[in-house]
């Protein structure tokens, strides 16, 4: 089966780490871009960063940059969200997806750019005051 799956998510005080982890089977993630995306309760996704696995780009919204780590670990087909210093305005469900690249170029925005070829289930993140 062809599927992403996204874990990692938990309840965690304000100024701690999270480890996101988005895991694919069926698919290599070299063939990919992959977006994180997130969605507050009564808000609309968003997505927050972006990896370009073509040339190994990272972009990130300016609410998450300087705190926020995207990266790949290609033995382990796996795209990682590393979340540090956590603010209750990071709670959210948190969701990957990815994107097949097109003539070799993935994303240049933070925002993974439809149409999204595959998409993890969601992971809770509650940042507690």
């Amino acid at each position: 089966d062809v599927q992403l799956q996204a874990s990692g998510g938990g309840t965690v005080q304000t100024g701690r780490s999270l480890r996101l982890s988005c895991a694919a089977s069926g698919f290599t993630f070299e063939d990919y871009s992959v977006g994180w995306f997130r969605q507050a309760p009564g808000k609309e996704r968003e997505g927050i960063s972006c990896i370009s696995n073509g040339d190994g780009r990272r972009y990130y919204t300016d609410a998450v940059k300087g705190r926020f780590n995207i990266s790949t670990e290609k033995a382990k087909n796996t795209v990682y969200l590393d979340m540090y210093n956590l603010k209750p305005e990071d709670t959210a469900v948190y969701y990957c997806a990815a994107r097949r690249l097109v003539y070799g170029v993935g994303c240049t925005t933070p925002v993974l750019p439809p149409p999204h070829n595959y998409w993890g289930q969601g992971t809770l993140v509650t940042v507690s005051s």
